[in-house]
């Protein structure tokens, strides 16, 4: 297969190494923006879209910055071909023509958030949510990482992450907690929330963000943030008989204090998994489509 990724930074180096475990045969083209840019592995560098057009590509994969996920959709929906997009799916809600486009050719796409294929969220989703005699009261999301720790050998003023412009914000970048929220317990009747940014960070992206989603019976309340230097990562759901937690950076469930269930997967499997269901179902838009990723950057948003 040939595929196309645009965006050469840590998060598309993640989807290479995962599709080079799940083939090697893959041909990889990477479009760049300076001629003589670095190579990585055996990927090729093109540097225009009149190159790629030229390559029968079986699809491609978009891991630029976020605030260049409209336009490189819009130049790639010419193509014709399906589209994997690394979440969010962008930094407003100005991408309506762009989803008709979309509808109207019956393009594949797929919006990626890896933890969907967390197996220990799976397990919740499975054993507990789908079971309708379970009464849900309350629902807690949280995680809170430190941002300068997360591409340590780089200044973290520099990221995308903590640039307002580039689509850089911790509601943004920890789209994950809203998407598995919408995964688990579809949309909410309503929305509020509170977004800021004034930790001693000193960024000018979003570092806090408090979304509290009501249900039906039952609120859903997510805490996100880039300034906690222990991380921590969970998803607590009352139930009227008992709680559950999911410690999503172990992989491990909870009931009341008693752990019920575990697995060695690690978030790196995650990359894989998510881009092997993409490729066994290319011709599909059966799961978090980009309509689908829509709906949830409005709760976002």
């Amino acid at each position: 297969m040939n595929v196309l990724i645009i965006g050469l930074g840590s998060i598309a180096k993640k989807h290479i190494n995962a599709l080079s475990l799940i083939d090697r045969e893959f041909s990889i083209y990477a479009l760049r923006s300076n001629q003589g840019s670095s190579q990585y592995l055996d990927v090729e560098n093109i540097y225009s879209f009149d190159q790629a057009r030229k390559l029968k590509l079986d699809f491609a994969i978009i891991s630029s910055p976020t605030s260049k996920h409209l336009e490189h959709i819009n130049r790639l929906v010419d193509i014709d071909i399906p589209l994997f997009i690394e979440k969010p799916l962008y930094h407003t809600l100005e991408v309506n023509k762009v989803l008709s486009i979309i509808k109207a050719k019956n393009i594949s796409t797929y919006v990626a958030c890896n933890l969907r294929f967390l197996k220990s969220l799976i397990y919740v989703k499975n054993t507990f949510i789908e079971q309708q005699s379970l009464v849900i009261n309350e629902v807690n999301s949280y995680c809170g990482s430190y941002l300068p720790d997360w591409r340590e050998k780089e200044d973290y003023r520099n990221g995308y992450s903590a640039i307002k412009e580039l689509g850089g914000g911790v509601h943004l970048d920890l789209i994950h907690e809203l998407d598995y929220l919408y995964w688990l317990f579809g949309a909410p009747n309503s929305v509020s929330k509170l977004l800021r940014s004034s930790s001693s960070l000193e960024i000018d992206s979003i570092d806090y963000a408090n979304y509290n989603l009501e249900y039906q019976g039952y609120n859903a309340n997510v805490i996100l943030n880039y300034y906690r230097r222990d991380p921590l990562r969970y998803l607590e759901i009352v139930f009227n008989e008992f709680t559950v937690k999911v410690d999503v950076l172990k992989n491990k469930v909870y009931q009341n204090s008693s752990l019920i269930f575990e697995s060695k997967q690690e978030m790196t499997d995650t990359y894989q998994e998510q881009l092997q269901y993409f490729i066994d179902n290319i011709s599909s838009n059966s799961f978090n489509d980009i309509h689908e990723a829509y709906e949830v950057l409005k709760i976002c948003l």
